[in-house]
């Protein structure tokens, strides 16, 4: 029996419609001007996101009646429903997934005790429940006019994010402004979505910085999508409008185990597992010295030529994507000879190892394409901390306990060679294309340092130096010197990479690596 089991009908009528006029409101927002102007601004509402985010727009709210207790600057004359949030969860491909959704159009979506406590507990559910969570990010900061409580809020959605890393999936969607020490939350998630020309993050916005520096800069200049997609790395995607960008987390979501005790999703494989690929042969110059882009080779390999790249715009000269092979979703890792060569500087090196982490974290099987020459030579370079960098992906690679397998595609050289996940750094398997060169570095510098003397000392320098080259590749550098020495487990004609990296990854699914006991490991920063 419940309260209204007891009541008449027609009382249990007049309160159930009370309810419901009640539940309108919260749902409807403070107004229909509000909402206009929202449109406005080319932005939807946060219940018209979450609507795009989940199947079927069906979403299960939590708390929508929650209203602040705050008083004072008229703070008591206006305690909208929902307090600016909307909270609770929905499926996405029919798996269960957590969100919360700033309202721009109730107090700017500011972040106020009540607001924050929302949060905390979606959070804190979706960690229970082992659930990827989302927030959908449209808000002006904390609430000035609750002081330091709203302060107060951010540090418990901080503390939870940390919490909750790498045990389930965090995904923040930039759908407005995000300043302050707000932006700090979705630096600690896993993916940042940005909306072309309506989401900005920074920590001091343009008055601030023009006041200190005397630089003027605009909004978007100085925190918009293209800025933290391709100078920052803050953000890993941009679009030019949110229904774009929602249809791309949920594509991600596809990709992304529930939580950090399951795999990754597989689906039914709609590409054979036997299909050779011989097209990868001419993709693929023989000239080490010339260019070819990684991407068509990755696209043969992977199911139906299918893969979602993560920041593409930032440190091109690394390739991260996550794909599917017979089904199963792998990682993939690649040096980029459109850009730069694909040599490994201090962008790719910190591009990678946080994909490399990210895939370790949630059981994703890692498959590494390597043709690089080494690490960009320079005094920028050695005085950003290249060292730092490059050693972030070294710790990644050595860190990771999931399937790792090293394909090398034409050549792979000094210090890079090792780093991207070489047998000696703990690769399960290790193959190679025929006409690969891995060496301590390319045969034209090689032999300078090795063979300089006689060269000096020839008649002919240029001669010598020619003949010296060869010599050198011919002992040290011919395609199968790795392989007699166990580095490479078989040097594979490129038309079997796809079904060799199948079954290979089927070997591997069952692998389990014993962790030394500590509280954890202390990264290169």
């Amino acid at each position: 029996m419940t309260a209204l089991d007891d009541m008449p009908v027609g009382q249990q009528r007049g309160t159930v419609a009370e309810l419901e006029a009640i539940r309108d409101a919260m749902r409807r927002g403070p107004s229909d001007k509000a909402t206009e102007a929202q449109h406005a601004k080319g932005k939807l509402t946060a219940r018209e996101r979450l609507q795009l985010l989940f199947d079927d727009g069906r979403f299960t709210e939590v708390e929508g009646l929650r209203r602040h207790r705050a008083s004072g600057f008229g703070l008591e004359d206006k305690r909208p429903y929902t307090d600016g949030v909307v909270t609770g969860w929905g499926r996405v491909f029919g798996r269960t997934v957590f969100a919360y959704a700033h309202d721009f159009r109730i107090f700017g979506g500011s972040l106020g005790e009540a607001h924050a406590e929302k949060i905390h507990k979606i959070m804190d559910m979706a960690a229970t429940a082992g659930a990827p969570i989302v927030g959908l990010c449209d808000g002006a900061g904390a609430r000035i006019q609750e002081g330091v409580t709203a302060l107060a809020g951010y540090g418990g959605i901080f503390q939870r994010n940390v919490r909750n890393s790498g045990v389930i999936p965090q995904i923040s969607v930039m759908m407005g402004p995000c300043a302050g020490g707000a932006a700090y939350s979705p630096a600690l998630t896993d993916f940042v979505f940005m909306v072309r020309g309506t989401s900005q993050m920074f920590i001091t916005g343009p008055d601030v910085v023009q006041a200190v520096t005397g630089e003027q800069i605009s909004h978007d200049e100085l925190g918009g999508a293209d800025a933290h997609t391709g100078l920052s790395g803050v953000a890993g995607f941009a679009y030019d409008d949110e229904e774009s960008c929602l249809a791309d987390v949920r594509y991600l979501l596809s990709f992304l185990p529930a939580n950090n005790h399951e795999l990754p999703p597989s689906e039914p494989c709609a590409d054979r597992p036997d299909r050779l690929t011989p097209a990868v042969r001419d993709l693929v110059p023989s000239d080490e010295k010339s260019a070819y882009d990684v991407r068509e080779v990755i696209e043969e390999l992977v199911d139906v030529g299918d893969f979602f790249e993560v920041h593409e715009a930032w440190a091109p000269n690394v390739v991260c994507a996550l794909a599917r092979l017979d089904g199963h979703v792998v990682g993939i890792v690649a040096n980029q000879p459109a850009s730069l060569a694909g040599v490994l500087d201090i962008k790719g090196s910190e591009k990678a190892a946080r994909f490399v982490q990210m895939c370790d974290s949630f059981n994703i099987p890692l498959v590494t394409l390597v043709d690089v020459p080494g690490f960009l030579p320079g005094v920028d370079q050695e005085h950003g901390g290249i060292i730092r960098h490059g050693a972030k992906l070294l710790y990644a690679y050595c860190n990771a306990t999931v399937p790792r397998i090293q394909l090398i595609l034409r050549k792979a050289y000094g210090g890079a060679y090792i780093v991207m996940d070489s047998r000696s750094i703990g690769s399960d398997v290790s193959l190679a294309w025929p006409g690969n060169e891995i060496a301590v570095m390319g045969a034209e510098g090689a032999a300078n340092v090795v063979f300089r003397r006689e060269i000096a000392a020839a008649a002919d320098p240029d001669s010598a130096r020619r003949q010296h080259i060869k010599e050198y590749r011919d002992q040290l550098m011919h395609p199968y010197y790795a392989a007699e020495r166990g580095l490479v487990d078989d040097v594979i004609d490129p038309a079997e990479t796809r079904v060799r990296l199948i079954d290979a990854l089927a070997v591997l699914r069952t692998k389990y690596v014993a962790q030394p006991s500590r509280k954890h490991g202390n990264q290169p920063q």
